[in-house]
């Protein structure tokens, strides 16, 4: 009888260190049967109503600009008011600039306000009983949606509408979709950071830079503290797909799809409808004919008129036009890589070696709480010395926290070898808080250096990587030891080569652009194209020429460009141009934020970039630090806001990653630094005490 009343009993990680597996029902409390098939759960001993929900993409992709509208579906299948929160994903360049709340038949349209506001009005309601949405971000790809007064059998649909361009990578076009957030890793703050509460003003002193932490990670995952039987398969896909030339292929090594269509259109959908959001979709494209070297979209509307230019590199140099490379090599061995994410390190490292050439310098740190290096410094790639290093990398193993910047350290510590171009190659699933501590750390010791990051997992920390790409010069790749193998870790060593066009400027001629980002142009690498947008005033007509360095010698490619502000039949792409461009130009401002005041490309202070970002967020209506959407209804839904109780939204544990990944506690997902332990044997054994002490008081009970 106890067994089958018993609906889920949940043994949290602090529970288990201190003896509280299981618990009895406090006397008095509502009997299990009248919740039956409801989601209710025990984590450290406290009753857990679950609210669930399902998210339903619809990506409309022409060319390489993408429309997304993402419908965030919120049900209460218990018999209590909830308010839920769901922390999830987005790609981390993102433009979100429009939601929508539908409660029963009346639909609300959010407003963008100031954070603060959002927040206020958002409380407000949810005091006076009315259905509300809040959606705030507290990383580029890491947002929270809360909803008020979710009542029982109810639901709540969000639609969220962002835009975003499909970059070209390694000669495909790759539309990446982020399905969860994995856990973050939070070291001890230092003395060049400084961790503040994200609804404070910052604090202006000199030198020093502010970060909010993280959200909480919700206290139930899937995997982890929730059984697995019950997670719904809740995320949907379709894309469709049109482009100027005829598509040669549309695949994805993430997810089984469906395709259809012809031509220049194509439509993919998920081959199993729906599937558990457990790692990231990827979706890869390319197109038949010649490649355009450069090409030109314009828009114009009431705001102005806006550009995007895109431009690809040129043939790569031959091997021998190339110069002697030091690469320093910086892998994550915490434990969030145990399992699939460190073998597929290990392999890459393996095959990484054998690429090194005659003339090539290499070193290696692992890093898990503290660093560790493979020589004292830079050894010549020698066969000896790859044998030796082939054998280091094979004996690593997983284990401690994720601490990156001493490793950082280490690796620009060491004087670089004459006559050599530095790559430092960081490989990691990027599972840390204080990305911007990384980010400004590596702009203040990269010097000429480039850094490659790859991104081992299935659904790795991109803001992380790709910043530390687009700061280091370099590129960023990823490997799902999950879908792909460990081939694609062997294909991806193989691209360690240098960028084919570097110290990239535009001679813009006649045409007077403004606010042209990115800021700083990276570089330009095989496969790769680069973007930049920017405003302009007035009909123009001219050549603009793209400068460059290809293996030190000077290429230039002239473009003809024509720049009308005739507002144009706006196209999904041209249309989308402006909604990129302000997310391109928030890019930068952050960037400049993140970083100390001696190297902001602006000659702004803190408070004067939170500024420009907060007025960029209003007029575009985007959503970014310091501006959030917030809908509310007209209704009031629930007669006793009191009797709402705060509820998370479960996840699953991203495919691949372990308990390891998250500490002692999950519940330590944002909060301090937390080690990742060493000895989940020994909680094994406490669990399997718990267990026998729960049967025990079940006989008992009998």
């Amino acid at each position: 009888m106890l067994a089958r009343r018993f609906v889920v009993v949940l043994l949290g990680s602090f529970a288990l260190l201190s003896g509280s597996f299981a618990r009895a029902q406090a006397a008095g409390e509502a009997p299990l049967d009248a919740l039956g098939g409801h989601m209710r759960a025990e984590v450290n001993g406290e009753t857990m109503l679950l609210p669930l929900t399902n998210s339903d993409f619809s990506v409309a992709i022409d060319g390489d600009l993408a429309t997304v509208s993402l419908v965030q579906t919120f049900e209460n299948p218990t018999s209590t008011p909830m308010n839920a929160t769901y922390l999830f994903p987005l790609n981390e360049d993102a433009a979100v600039h429009a939601m929508t709340m539908q409660v029963g038949d009346e639909v609300i349209e959010a407003q963008i306000r100031r954070r603060e506001q959002a927040r206020q009005e958002f409380e407000q309601a949810r005091e006076e009983g009315r259905a509300a949405a809040l959606l705030s971000q507290h990383r580029p790809n890491m947002f929270t949606q809360e909803v008020a007064n979710l009542m029982p059998g109810s639901t709540v649909r969000i639609t969220i509408r962002y835009s975003q361009s499909v970059p070209r990578v390694d000669g495909a076009y790759e539309l990446v979709l982020p399905l969860v957030v994995g856990p973050r890793y939070n070291p001890a703050p230092r003395a060049t950071a400084q961790l503040v509460n994200e609804t404070e003003a910052p604090r202006q002193q000199t030198g020093v830079w502010n970060i909010g932490p993280p959200p909480a990670q919700p206290r139930g995952v899937f995997g982890l503290t929730l059984p697995s039987e019950i997670a719904p398969e809740r995320v949907s896909i379709a894309v469709d797909l049109e482009a100027g030339l005829n598509i040669a292929n549309v695949a994805s090594a993430t997810h089984r799809l469906n395709v259809s269509g012809q031509g220049r259109q194509r439509r993919a959908v998920l081959a199993e409808d729906r599937v558990i959001d457990n790692h990231d979709f990827v979706l890869r494209y390319t197109l038949a004919g010649s490649a355009v070297q450069a090409g030109v979209l314009t828009h114009s509307d009431q705001r102005g008129g806006f550009f995007s230019l895109v431009v690809e590199p040129p043939a790569a140099p031959s091997e021998a036009q190339i110069m002697p490379r030091e690469l320093v090599f910086v892998l994550d061995t915490s434990g969030s890589m145990t399992g699939e994410p460190i073998e597929a390190s290990k392999a890459f490292m393996q095959r990484a070696l054998t690429t090194l050439r005659p003339g090539d310098y290499f070193r290696i740190i692992q890093f898990g709480s503290t660093p560790r290096e493979f020589t004292d410094g830079p050894v010549p790639a020698t066969q000896a010395n790859i044998a030796r290093a082939a054998a280091f990398v094979r004996g690593l193993s997983a284990d401690g926290g994720t601490e990156v910047v001493p490793a950082m350290q280490q690796a620009f510590a060491v004087r670089q070898q004459p006559d050599t171009l530095r790559i430092v190659v960081f490989l990691s699933d990027g599972y840390i808080g204080n990305e911007a501590e990384v980010l400004q750390f590596m702009a203040q010791h990269l010097g000429r250096a480039r850094v490659y990051a790859f991104g081992v997992g299935s659904s790795v920390n991109r803001y992380l990587l790709s910043e530390m790409a687009r700061r280091g010069r370099g590129f960023a790749r990823y490997i799902d030891p999950t879908e792909t193998g460990l081939e694609a870790a062997h294909d991806l060593a193989d691209r360690l080569d240098m960028p084919v066009l570097t110290d990239i400027r535009i001679d813009w001629g006649n045409l007077a652009p403004t606010d042209v980002t990115p800021a700083i142009i990276p570089d330009l690498f095989a496969g790769d194209s680069l973007r930049l947008m920017g405003r302009f005033t007035g009909q123009r007509s001219g050549t603009i020429v793209v400068h460059g360095n290809v293996n030190g010698r000077a290429a230039r490619m002239p473009v003809q460009v024509t720049l009308s502000d005739v507002p144009t039949n706006a196209t999904a792409s041209t249309s989308a141009i402006p909604i990129i461009w302000a997310r391109a130009q928030v890019g930068d401002l952050m960037r400049d934020y993140s970083s100390s005041a001696e190297l902001r490309t602006l000659q702004l202070n803190t408070a004067q970039l939170e500024e420009r970002v907060t007025a960029l967020g209003l007029e575009y209506a985007l959503v970014t630090d310091w501006t959030s959407f917030v809908a509310v209804s007209r209704r009031i839904v629930n007669a006793d806001p009191n009797s709402a109780r705060n509820a998370d939204v479960p996840l699953p544990m991203p495919a691949g990653v372990g308990p390891e990944a998250y500490g002692m506690s999950p519940a330590g997902f944002g909060g301090a630094s937390t080690p990742e332990p060493g000895f989940y044997a020994l909680m094994a054994l406490l669990l399997l005490l718990g267990w026998i002490t729960w049967r025990r008081r079940a006989a008992i009970a009998h």
